[in-house]
């Protein structure tokens, strides 16, 4: 079977790196889809999304000098979503993070809210970074020696 790029090819996950996943095509071919091509939004972990025996559907977007780069997020947003067809709804199942997200919390302790501005979050920030830096020298200045320090 000859692949070429545009087709739609089922194959199985023989291997996860932290850049993407190998899919074996069949016929002594495979193929890598990259990180970036695993869903549409951000993929931080690829083992949320794929795991070793998976069978998926990936679309090829290029063969060149033996090596194959394929797509499941391109085929998802190229199939049209109907409700009643089987290979979506295991695309479906498949492509949603296996593990649930955390919330994220910033380093401040506060958890991020979307509505939150860039403006506040970065006056908060000079505020909070002003107050950590004024107590630093206030506690560190005494203890340099030179002029006007105090001496134990």
């Amino acid at each position: 079977m000859s692949i070429e790029a545009g087709q739609k090819v089922t194959g199985t996950v023989t291997g996860i790196a932290p850049f993407g996943a190998f899919v074996d095509l069949g016929d002594q071919q495979s193929g890598l889809v990259h990180i970036s091509e695993v869903a549409s939004g951000f993929v931080k972990d690829i083992n949320d999304y794929l795991a070793v025996g998976d069978t998926v559907e990936v679309k090829v977007l290029d063969v060149e000098e033996g090596k194959i780069a394929l797509s499941i997020r391109q085929l998802q947003k190229d199939s049209p979503q109907t409700e009643s067809s089987p290979s979506n709804e295991t695309a479906k199942k498949s492509f949603t993070p296996r593990r649930p997200q955390r919330s994220k919390a910033s380093s401040f302790g506060r958890k991020q809210r979307p509505n939150d501005d860039f403006d506040a979050l970065m006056s908060n920030f000079l505020k909070e970074s002003e107050d950590r830096l004024s107590s630093l020298r206030r506690n560190t200045e005494g203890k340099r020696g030179g002029r006007g320090g105090r001496r134990k």
